[in-house]
């Protein structure tokens, strides 16, 4: 490649990144603008909350809120590479609940939200439309005034330099209407991501946030290794128990046929099916063993397969709805799947249903597990070891569970884990 091409391959990649940052730019302003009903609403609404009108108005419009600003957090670090973490606190329950609603006018970053999306109403028109019109104004300077100009009687343009238009107003279109083009290209991704550095000084957590999420980040951790520690101890307990105490009765009965298969082959052939029907237990335990770690099924097909081939070995019907876009990670599937499977076994121990279900499904970057169940109801994570257990176990991806269970049923319990870089320990789904 020559110089001549090679500047023109550098200028194509110019004119590219700045018409596509200009197409930005315009997408970003109208969604500013969308902003001005998104704050009136949410602030009426929130303002009727104490005649209860609000409850069912708040509700819809704070999640219009938190759906525009964690657009705009995707745009920020998909078009500008300025990555905005999610600052929300986990949710407590089952949503539109009154504590739901509670737990969203509590949370900070709510009102940071609304902050941002009032601000951004002029920030946002400004820098948005500054790239395309800078961009289409040189443009127009080239392609279009000169040529206008010789078809009407006064001048206009991008450039008033003669109230009659002649050779140096054209020559000026001409040469400005260009360096106008040449600074508006470059400058189209800078002002995008200047938005997205402001948009990040609003919407990314708070220093106060971020200490609360390390806090809980170590306790979870603590919990995590506390739950390892015995989950191994149990592991080496089943085997000392089991498995190991079956192989070595296994090796002693072979041992006495050996000896007495030449005085006594009668007994020695009851020792050696003695020791065929212990190495199947024995087998046995070691499967159910690894299967406790990690099932097999899991890794072959997947958590749909896995949860799917869970349900059809319990002793009730179970609905299961999955719909997943892909895998995830091996320690979030694993996470998931035994949350499902702990849930499970709750509800044929204590629950006294007849029917349940599962629904898996990813929305946006969070993988959402529902069990639910329409049994005698009344659970409570606090007076059981399996759904503090299974608590824990979230906890430590920033996964969250809530359990809705009245007394008569059903009951329902929503796990979430979040599955994309939001969360610096997963990746995406």
């Amino acid at each position: 490649m020559n110089d001549d091409e090679g500047v023109a391959a550098r200028f194509g990649a110019t004119a590219r990144r700045g018409t596509t940052a200009a197409l930005r730019g315009l997408v970003q302003a109208v969604l500013s603008q969308l902003g001005i009903a998104v704050f009136v609403l949410s602030v009426v609404s929130v303002a009727l909350i104490p005649v209860g009108v609000g409850l069912v108005l708040a509700p819809a419009a704070l999640l219009a809120l938190r759906a525009l600003a964690n657009q705009q957090r995707a745009w920020a670090a998909e078009w500008s590479d300025v990555p905005i973490p999610l600052p929300y606190r986990p949710e407590p329950g089952a949503r539109l609940s009154p504590r739901w609603v509670w737990w969203l006018l509590r949370d900070p970053a709510t009102w940071r939200d609304l902050l941002w999306i009032l601000v951004n109403v002029p920030v946002g028109l400004l820098l948005g439309l500054l790239p395309a019109a800078a961009l289409v104004y040189g443009v127009e300077g080239v392609l279009v005034a000169p040529w206008l100009a010789q078809v009407t009687d006064y001048g206009w343009g991008p450039f008033w330099m003669l109230d009659d238009w002649g050779v140096l107003g054209i020559l000026g279109c001409l040469v400005l209407g260009p360096l106008l083009t040449a600074v508006a290209l470059p400058l189209g991704p800078r002002l995008l991501r200047a938005h997205a550095l402001f948009t990040r000084s609003l919407l990314a957590p708070t220093r106060g946030a971020l200490a609360d999420r390390v806090a809980r980040l170590t306790e979870t951790r603590a919990a995590t290794v506390d739950s390892s520690a015995a989950e191994l101890r149990r592991i080496e307990r089943d085997l000392h128990d089991g498995a190991q105490a079956r192989l070595v009765a296994l090796s002693m009965n072979i041992g006495l046929a050996e000896q007495l298969m030449k005085h006594d082959p009668d007994t020695a052939q009851e020792l050696l099916a003695e020791a065929r029907a212990a190495s199947g237990q024995a087998l046995t335990e070691l499967r159910d063993l690894v299967r406790g770690i990690h099932p097999p099924v899991l890794a072959e097909r997947g958590l749909d397969g896995a949860v799917r081939a869970l349900a059809l070995r319990l002793p009730l019907p179970v609905d299961v709805v999955i719909d997943l876009p892909g895998r995830a990670e091996a320690p979030v599937e694993s996470a998931a799947y035994f949350a499902v499977a702990e849930m499970l076994a709750n509800v044929v121990k204590h629950s006294g249903a007849e029917r349940a279900w599962v629904q898996i499904e990813q929305a946006r970057d969070r993988l959402q597990m529902i069990v639910g169940d329409d049994g005698a109801g009344g659970a409570d994570p606090a007076a059981g070891s399996g759904m503090r257990g299974i608590e824990r176990r979230l906890a430590a991806f920033d996964g969250t569970m809530a359990v809705t269970s009245p007394p008569g049923g059903p009951t329902l319990v929503t796990m979430e884990l979040p599955c994309a870089s939001s969360s610096p320990k997963t990746s995406p789904c």
